[in-house]
């Protein structure tokens, strides 16, 4: 992977203008089925191709996700820097779906650009779920070569990536292809009506929305004598603000999705906020914060409360409360209270596979689904706010949207130094609101 494969094509814009062209790529395209005709039906098979990018926990239950959506589709390539990660997911997948793996070892691609072998190994359907970093360069690898693409949640950790990922949803429009978000509330039945009834006026005009998302302590990887230090940040990449986006952008980037849909999917006129780390776990931590609450502020008036935090023996909530003139709802609740006081009594189902069905769905009827946009700025929303916690500035969607900050490292190899390194004391630098300063 070299730096150029990390796309800033999309050209600088205004907010108005970003919102116009980025909105086309949620049309459908017209050249569906000669995306269809080109891969999924090849040679008249009914068998879709999957190849996984990625072979972590996440990457391993979306394979299987994928195959549960699709008897008809199989497992035949996989990829992963690691090759011990890649043989335990092999593994798992082969235990869970054994009649839908078919991965044979000369199709289990190792190291940074495994990524480009698997594409290139005939795959007609790519899941991507490696570190958020590295999602752009991978998203716009599979388009260009004609791949419908899962992409995991975020899809970026920069404004450059972003606008890679806009770029890459567009060509994908044109192309016929279909792109599905691992943003999964998005397909999920509950969610999905007590947002439609919110957007149809259920609780009147939107006030304020809160989004919390207060969880205690996720992992961390201790060091190994023998790591360099690409491969130990890649390894406890959960930690690192360059792989991961920091964890508003890696986890609570669920919650400010739902809020993004709730407002339409426009971006908000500007947001600061405040965060950091009050519990100093030492090197393993990365650097990261543990606490994050952004105020995202709307053209209309509208704000978006945002509260997220990682501290072990805390208080836990994750909720999703919206404020209207006449009433309020909690979505995860699936219940709206005052004027119209409805509760949701529909069917159920596996969020994580129902994704998958509208991937597949698509591609076999030849009618392309494209999640790109809404992925890409509920991305950004994440990453503005960690903009904004770690310069101390209010920072307008306008500046974020074009910022030149690119945390892409000089170049992939495992001596590599990593944009973020350790000092004398082997701690990791951290962001310092009001000195460390917005690109």
């Amino acid at each position: 992977m070299s730096n150029a494969d990390k796309s800033q094509a999309t050209p600088r814009s205004s907010r108005r203008n970003f919102l116009k062209t980025s909105t086309a790529a949620l049309g459908t395209a017209t050249i569906g089925s000669l995306a269809v005709g080109r891969s999924a039906h090849a040679a008249g098979s009914d068998i879709l191709k999957v190849g996984l990018v990625g072979c972590g926990g996440r990457g391993t239950g979306a394979a299987v996700n994928a195959l549960n959506a699709d008897k008809n589709a199989k497992l035949t390539a996989m990829a992963d820097a690691f090759e011990d990660r890649l043989k335990s997911s092999r593994e798992r997948i082969k235990k869970a779906k054994p009649d839908q793996m078919a991965v044979t070892d000369d199709h289990c691609f190792v190291g940074f650009d495994a990524y480009q072998k698997l594409i290139a190994s005939g795959v007609d359907v790519v899941v991507l779920a490696t570190t958020p970093h590295f999602r752009p360069m991978q998203l716009k690898a599979c388009v260009e070569a004609g791949k419908h693409v899962f992409a995991e949640k975020p899809v970026a950790v920069d404004g450059p990536g972003v606008r890679s990922v806009l770029a890459s949803a567009e060509l994908a429009k044109q192309k016929g292809l279909s792109i599905v978000s691992g943003l999964c509330w998005r397909y999920h039945p509950g969610v999905k009506e007590t947002i439609g009834r919110i957007l149809d006026g259920a609780i009147g005009d939107i006030v304020a929305i809160q989004e919390t998302y207060l969880t205690g302590a996720l992992w961390k990887r201790e060091r190994k004598p023998d790591q360099t230090e690409m491969q130990y940040q890649m390894l406890n990449w959960y930690n690192f603000h360059w792989l991961a986006g920091d964890f508003n952008t890696e986890q609570h980037v669920h919650s400010l999705d739902k809020a993004g849909w709730l407002m339409h999917d426009e971006p908000p006129a500007r947001a600061w906020g405040t965060g950091g780390r009050q519990i100093d776990a030492g090197p393993k931590h990365g650097d990261i914060y543990d606490h994050h609450a952004v105020c995202y502020e709307h053209e209309n008036g509208v704000r978006v409360y945002s509260y997220c935090r990682q501290q072990a023996g805390c208080f836990n909530n994750v909720t999703d409360v919206i404020l209207g003139t006449k009433g309020q709802a909690n979505v995860l609740k699936f219940r709206i209270d005052g004027e119209n006081e409805w509760r949701y009594k529909g069917k159920g189902g596996n969020m994580l596979d129902l994704e998958h069905e509208a991937l597949f769905g698509a591609i076999r009827s030849g009618k392309p689904i494209n999640n790109g946009v809404y992925m890409a700025r509920s991305t950004m929303l994440a990453i503005l706010g960690r903009m904004v916690d770690y310069t101390g500035q209010a920072i307008t969607w306008d500046q974020a949207i074009n910022s030149k900050q690119d945390l892409s490292p000089k170049s992939y190899t495992w001596d590599a130094e990593p944009p973020v390194m350790p000092g004398p004391d082997g701690r990791y630098p951290m962001a310092i609101p009001g000195v460390t300063k917005f690109v």
